[in-house]
């Protein structure tokens, strides 16, 4: 068996081993385009459930699960960060509160992890990370039936692991042809080596990565209005309440409490801990008051009053500046819900913040396809948002998983509509009507988004054989619906062909969105020639979208 000390090097040394391994896992994505690859989505996963681990000493197996299942939920991105955190949560439910690792538990961790993972995911493909981490719970069960200990139990499941992956080519005909295994399931595998490494040696596998890129500039949230709104409290006060296994306290109580003392009240919680977020000008009261509920950490008091001037004075000195890159970060801040319907959405690329904005959305995470924000990035744009009900378009299938990680977690009703690209974000919101109930408008708001046919022109990140396509990095892709569907090297030309086939004989609407790649001149000499071919049957309209990645978005409706 294991104590929560070797539970927690186990998890460093798995994020660790994750870290150094991540490029190699990148490279065994069969889709040549340039995404937020798996390695990298697993690893900043794990890295944020690895700083939380490091401050602990002494806990419980059971205590250490626990923090490592709430710190990779707040910290996943991706559908594979997603699913690596479900895993891990179940598992800490197989552990529950026993102050060892057992073998026992182990076996029932991996079975609850992998229950966990399977419900979350709408259509489960067998081939995956899924397929492996199952197969590892079937060979711990085993093994854990013929009478094996902790060690041999956790050594089988990774056996069962390393045998399954070496099949995903098997049931994923894109695995065979590329010559590759599956990246997630690779993922897996190499948390569980991180992890044996201190079970069976004593050894701590070190990182020899330089740290990652901190997910306040990966994931940015900013807030429209940001400079407008009056100041009624001094101080913003935060901090993260460790809760106390002897208090029956509920956080509601001391969410009310707050509300008595200042505004902009925000209270999350889990089983494990207690996220608080107030304006007040007695801090101290609110401090006092969270010490009955069990021991703070990370507390934080700013004086806004201060920062509000320093922040007028640096936006006034920007705006006789150049603008800044689409992707920084701004500021925001958590608030008191004041309207009944907000809107967050996901995009990079400035012209494409300020349309969502036009649009009526409160609130924009920056990130897209090869920055997925954390469900923690999503969540504080949620709660940033003055709303009792916040409709998420996460307009990117890679981070749907990740927005809808914030419903259980979030102090508002959250509805997440299933945008997987830029224009059915578009058409989504187009498609709200405020005198409609919130069931009924999120519909229709996914009605909306089947009746938008999405071309998108991108580059090649790597060399490919996929799909029936001989694929050289660097080269043009044009991607109809989510597929490839040609490869170009002439740009205006690949947008013209892409639109061909996009154009149905009922079409009215043509939108192009051009990005930052693509310059005005560009932009305007290819509406000339796309207004000579359809203007005559459609209403073409274009937007400087300043997106990375994406030379041109097509939308046709």
């Amino acid at each position: 068996m294991f104590n929560g000390d070797t539970l927690r090097d186990a998890m460093i040394s798995a994020a660790n081993n994750l870290t150094n391994n991540r490029k190699q896992i990148d490279d065994l994505n069969v889709f040549p385009v340039p995404d937020g690859d798996t390695g990298t989505n697993m690893s900043m996963t794990l890295g944020n459930s690895a700083r939380e681990l490091e401050k602990l000493s002494g806990e419980s197996a059971g205590k250490v699960a626990k923090v490592n299942a709430s710190a990779l939920l707040r910290g996943a991105r991706g559908n594979s960060g997603v699913i690596t955190s479900l895993l891990f949560r179940g598992f800490a439910k197989g552990i529950g509160d026993d102050e060892f690792v057992t073998a026992d538990n182990i076996a029932s961790a991996f079975e609850l992890g992998v229950e966990a993972a399977y419900k979350a995911v709408m259509k489960p493909t067998e081939g995956t990370i899924l397929t492996v981490a199952r197969v590892a719970s079937e060979y711990a069960r085993a093994a854990l039936n013929e009478g094996k200990d902790a060690l041999g139990v956790f050594d089988a499941a990774i056996e069962g692991a390393k045998t399954a992956l070496e099949q995903t080519p098997e049931l994923l005909p894109t695995l065979k042809k590329a010559g590759v295994v599956d990246a997630g399931g690779k993922g897996f595998v190499t948390i569980l080596e991180g992890m044996m490494s201190v079970f069976k040696d004593g050894v701590m596998i070190k990182s020899s990565a330089v740290a990652e890129t901190p997910a306040e500039e990966e994931g940015s949230v900013s807030a429209a209005g940001e400079f407008e709104t009056e100041i009624t409290f001094t101080y913003c006060t935060e901090f993260i309440v460790n809760r106390s296994a002897e208090s029956d306290k509920e956080p509601s109580e001391l969410r009310a409490y707050l509300e008595t003392i200042g505004d902009c009240v925000v209270v999350v919680d889990d089983d494990e801990i207690i996220k608080v977020h107030v304006h007040t000008d007695h801090p101290g009261n609110a401090i006092e008051k969270a010490l009955t509920f069990g021991q703070l950490v990370h507390m934080k008091i700013e004086n806004m009053r201060d920062q509000h001037e320093r922040a007028k004075h640096d936006s006034e000195s920007a705006k006789q500046k150049p603008a800044k890159s689409a992707d920084r970060t701004e500021t925001f801040t958590p608030v008191t819900p004041t309207k009944p319907v907000g809107f967050v959405s996901v995009c990079a690329g400035e012209g494409l913040a300020s349309l969502f904005k036009d649009l009526g959305v409160d609130t924009i995470v920056s990130g897209g396809q090869t920055m997925n924000p954390s469900t923690d990035d999503i969540l504080r744009a949620v709660e940033s948002t003055p709303a009792e009900t916040v409709y998420v378009l996460p307009n990117n299938k890679n981070i749907i998983m990740a927005a809808e990680q914030t419903i259980p977690i979030s102090t508002r009703k959250v509805i997440v509509i299933h945008t997987r690209t830029v224009p059915q974000g578009i058409s989504a919101m187009l498609s709200f009507d405020p005198d409609t109930d919130v069931e009924a408008n999120a519909i229709e708001m996914q009605k909306a988004t089947e009746r938008i046919a999405t071309g998108q022109v991108t580059f090649a990140a790597r060399d490919s054989d996929f799909d029936g396509h001989q694929i050289k990095k660097g080269e043009l892709l044009a991607m109809l619906g989510g597929k490839i569907s040609f490869t170009e090297t002439d740009l205006e030309k690949s947008v013209m062909k892409l639109l061909k086939q996009m154009i149905k004989r009922d079409s009215q609407f043509i939108t192009v969105i051009y990005g930052e790649d693509v310059t005005d001149e560009q932009a305007a000499e290819l509406v000339e020639q796309i207004q000579a071919k359809y203007g005559s049957k459609a209403e073409i309209t274009v937007i400087n979208g300043g997106q990375p990645i994406y030379y041109y978005i097509l939308s046709v409706e």
